[in-house]
């Protein structure tokens, strides 16, 4: 292979007839200023549609390797099934160590595979008591994969590494379209080495599925553009729908863009643009409007409570709590936000740098300066094109994404989370993809030369930047990253009159310079086991890696507790019998959702005998971080024979307040257990006569004590009194129950 097919310069053969002389003129250098595209044998357009998209000079040789009949270089399949086959091996290595993870999600999965309305609702137990406070798409596909192979780790995460895998699959289709096989590789392997992508790709929150969804949809929306089929842009609302039914409004940040975009660049007159564009509408808002009108207009007697809600509503819950309220820090059974532009709070200061920041900027940043160059070195590039140029629709496209999603991050006060920014990846690794091969196509004229070393070089500088926030991890990569990076860059700059050899070394050294630090930080993130709310990609010695600092600057100390307050360790004992952070530190900020529980928090497997994580005077089922809302706790085995007794009899084998807390004790029975107020204990589900009802009724046998929410004015609190005052209290172990089948005037 030469530089050129490395790097995106594949120079098929043209197909025949006058279709094939039009796409040589316009790959070849010196053509014309815009040549017509290649197409499939049924990518022609419609009639009464305006001409084929055109597509410039400076995209030539791009536009050459999409449709037609290009020859594809033999190298270019086995490299593509190579880079999914490593992604995928790479997010299966040491899978295992990371248990339950989110033992939230995980109990809610385990519900689903035991009953089909909890599955449907998204409930977090089988006897459907509140839903998690998220619609339901993303525990579909672990739920399936738990009803086949049973409940274990493997088969709650080998669902979001698929999707992992498939999200790099998307982006390299996507790039190679546009930009040739070269490119396409690249911009696969920054996504699968972004180290916020190999955490959350190896994790069960929502935010795998959603990546992915999102990718699929920008990747139609180009397809769209480049021969105007209705078909890709509706498959394109389709893809939106369902991300919203995975993290509710999070899903429409792109839209604007993609709207904008497709209005004004597609191959087709104006009015069938926005015909278009309205059945795109119509097609987001049936598949992801269904399940929403299913659970609002099913009675509410008869179905969960929506976890997250003051209302029992989920459009409250999309419009308030995970929606505007992130926004704005206005969260209604949540915690204040972090504040406006420059200011910090409990998630962190906002302002323009945030992705850059301490916490951050670990996770997600290393190629964004890069990325950043080269959309707009490839924009100004194309900005002759005509209106239909694919090339530079395709950097608005991706461009327009991450730029719209990354000044949302950057500027919302609400709660906002380090791994929320897996989203940025697949936006990024196509921009760098594309836009490497932009500049290398022109790489022979002095200003794309710079331009692709100022990329390096930045790249290099932000790198050793990085790297030197984890002073202690890997001390030497810093330099070797700064100084191959920049002698790749001084090669780049004598691209145009250097030797093959040497350009080809140059770009080689850049590329390996530039994905050393992420590679590094996403080899250290496979290594190790990740569990509970809150979780980070890195290095477990640094600050922001395996739940260092929580964001925004709260103390480490735990701030939580249960009676007896006291602050426990910050991360538990993990499944695998794996010791807490090297660095030895404990706490987490102590605020409801909020704060991280670090890397290896709790969750161990059903059956598990674990020691609790709990510090001598705090309530049992306390975990991390407000008394386990935020990391549940390990329960041992005369708790759990304790709760698996009699637990035929009634409905529930228990309740706690906090959905952690009870899904710690679920997962570890398999018996349903009741999330009094939700995941941060403020939701008011059940009512105090609710929970009294059930107890007179013998549907809850024990009451966990201890556990976030039980103290203030709200319904957790009361009920919490109520019991403590009426029940007969219970050790087992290192635990405390309250038997709610046996008075206290009995005892």
């Amino acid at each position: 292979m030469g530089a050129d097919a490395l790097v995106g310069d594949p120079r098929p053969a043209p197909p025949r007839g006058r279709a094939g002389a039009e796409t040589a003129a316009a790959a070849s250098p010196s053509g014309p200023a815009a040549g017509v595209p290649p197409h499939g044998p049924h990518d022609a357009p419609t009639p009464g549609d305006q001409p084929p998209a055109r597509t410039s000079a400076a995209a030539g040789n791009l536009a050459a390797a999409t449709d037609g009949t290009p020859v594809t270089p033999r190298w270019a399949r086995p490299a593509f099934f190579a880079l999914l086959l490593s992604t995928g091996l790479l997010y299966l290595y040491n899978l295992h160590a990371s248990g339950y993870a989110n033992s939230f999600y995980s109990a809610a999965v385990q519900a689903g595979s035991q009953s089909w309305k909890a599955f449907f609702f998204g409930s977090l137990d089988a006897a459907n008591a509140i839903t998690v406070d998220k619609p339901p798409a993303a525990l579909w596909p672990m739920a399936l994969s738990v009803g086949m192979f049973g409940l274990n780790s493997w088969a709650i995460l080998v669902p979001e590494v698929l999707m992992g895998v498939g999200a790099v699959a998307v982006v390299h289709a996507s790039v190679r379209r546009r930009a040739g096989h070269g490119a396409a590789l690249l911009a696969g392997a920054v996504l699968a080495l972004t180290p916020v992508a190999a955490l959350m790709f190896r994790f069960n929150n929502p935010d795998a599925l959603l990546a992915l969804l999102m990718a699929v949809a920008c990747h139609l929306v180009v397809r769209a553009l480049e021969d105007g089929r209705t078909k890709w842009l509706v498959w394109a609302g389709v893809a939106v729908g369902f991300a919203f039914l995975t993290k509710t409004l999070q899903a429409f940040l792109i839209l604007p863009a993609l709207a904008a975009v497709y209005a004004v660049c597609a191959p087709v007159r104006p009015r069938k643009r926005f015909v278009q564009l309205a059945l795109a509408t119509v097609a987001l808002v049936v598949s992801g409007g269904w399940w929403v009108a299913v659970v609002e207009l099913w009675p509410a007697s008869s179905r969960p409570y929506i976890g997250g809600s003051q209302n029992n509503s989920f459009l409250e819950l999309t419009f308030g709590y995970n929606g505007l309220g992130r926004l704005n820090g206005d969260e209604t059974g949540s915690v204040g936000g972090g504040g406006g532009p420059g200011g910090g709070g409990r998630w962190g200061e906002t302002g323009w740098d945030r992705m850059f920041n301490d916490d951050i900027g670990g996770q997600i940043s290393w190629l964004l300066p890069a990325a950043l160059i080269l959309l707009v070195a490839a924009l100004v590039l194309t900005r002759k094109a005509g209106r239909t140029d694919v090339t530079r629709a395709a950097f608005l496209v991706w461009g327009g994404s991450l730029l719209t999603t990354a000044v949302v991050f950057s500027f919302m006060a609400g709660i906002f989370h380090q791994y929320y920014t897996v989203a940025l990846a697949p936006y990024l690794a196509a921009v760098t993809g594309m836009g490497a091969a932009v500049l290398w196509q022109r790489r022979r004229e002095t200003w794309a030369a710079l331009t692709l070393a100022a990329a390096v070089t930045a790249t290099a500088a932000w790198g050793y930047v990085l790297l030197q926030r984890t002073p202690d991890h890997l001390p030497w990569l810093r330099w070797l990253v700064l100084v191959c990076g920049l002698t790749a860059a001084l090669g780049l700059v004598f691209a145009g009159r250097a030797g093959r050899r040497v350009v080809l070394a140059a770009a080689g050294l850049g590329v390996a310079a530039s994905l050393a630090g992420p590679t590094a930080y996403t080899l250290s993130t496979v290594r190790e086991g990740h569990s509970g709310s809150i979780v980070t990609a890195g290095p477990a010695s640094t600050g922001v890696g395996g739940g260092g600092r929580p964001p925004g600057g709260a103390q480490d100390a735990g701030q939580g507790g249960g009676p007896g307050g006291g602050g426990g360790p910050r991360n538990g004992t993990p499944p695998d019998g794996a010791p807490p952070n090297p660095d030895g530190t404990g706490g987490t900020g102590g605020f409801p959702g909020g704060g991280p529980t670090g890397r290896n928090g709790t969750g161990s497997p059903p059956g598990a005998a674990g020691t609790t994580t709990e510090a001598p005077g705090r309530g049992a089922g306390a975990g991390p971080g407000m008394g386990g809302l935020l990391g549940g706790t390990d329960v041992d085995a005369e708790a759990r024979e304790l709760l698996e007794s009699d637990a035929g009899d009634h409905t529930w084998a228990a309740a706690a307040v906090g959905a952690q807390n009870a899904a710690s004790y679920q997962l570890a029975t398999g018996e349903p257990v009741m999330a009094i107020g939700g995941f941060n204990g403020t939701d008011p589900s059940p009512t105090l006569a609710q929970f009294q009802r059930y107890v007179k009724d013998g549907r809850i046998h024990y009451f966990v004590s201890g556990g976030g929410g039980g103290r203030g004015e709200g319904t957790a609190s009361r009920i919490t009194a109520w019991v403590e005052a009426n029940f007969t209290q219970v050790t087992a172990g290192s635990a405390t129950f309250y038997d709610l089948t046996r008075p206290a005037s009995e005892s």
